[in-house]
């Protein structure tokens, strides 16, 4: 209990993929393989076997995954890792740079704004001087509109990736249960 509670104020959220992901043995570092680990300042406890969530990257704000990998993991196994994880870069690498255009043009609509009513970024006590909600809607509205297209292609590609993450999990999902079902024929027979 208090390891979960130490887990929650640090900002680490354990989860498991697959509760057959986690039959394994230790993780990844011990067969000499690394994740790629762009930006992520956290990992989990050697002996950990399943997913590990760290806390929001701060450029896109999506909570980084490091996949757990089983020591004999199949190649559809592996796939599936492998399309997860780059389906995670992808999202990781686009809502950043989402963010960066969106807070810099954000900073450059205010400035305007304040420039064209003879204002100043900072008022006479330092504070930082802000627009009211309906000026604030246009910028919003203009931003959306002009980056519709880059949204909706975006939108296609995640559909695919997860359509396709989808797809593995079946198919691993499948292979883990015709082989429980043969192990249970051969131990009944026995």
């Amino acid at each position: 209990m208090a390891a979960a509670r130490a887990l929650r104020a640090s900002g680490l959220c354990r989860r498991r993929f697959l509760s057959s992901f986690s039959a394994g043995g230790g993780p990844a570092a011990e067969r000499g393989e690394r994740q790629e680990r762009a930006g992520v300042d956290f990992s989990p406890p050697p002996n950990s076997r399943s997913d590990w969530i760290g806390p929001p990257d701060k450029h896109s704000n999506l909570r980084p995954v490091i996949f757990y990998v089983p020591p004999e993991e199949s190649p559809l196994e592996r796939r599936l890792r492998e399309a997860r994880q780059e389906a995670q870069a992808c999202n990781q690498r686009f809502w950043a740079q989402q963010n960066r255009a969106f807070h810099q043009e954000k900073e450059e609509f205010i400035y305007s704004r304040l420039k064209a009513k003879g204002l100043e970024i900072r008022d006479d006590t330092g504070k930082k001087a802000t627009l009211n909600a309906e000026e604030m809607a246009d910028f919003y509205k203009d931003f959306l509109s002009k980056n519709f297209r880059k949204h909706m292609q975006y939108n296609r590609d995640w559909y695919k990736r997860n359509f396709t993450i989808t797809f593995l999990m079946g198919q691993v999902a499948l292979v883990r249960a015709l082989r429980w079902l043969r192990w249970k024929k051969k131990n009944v027979g026995n």
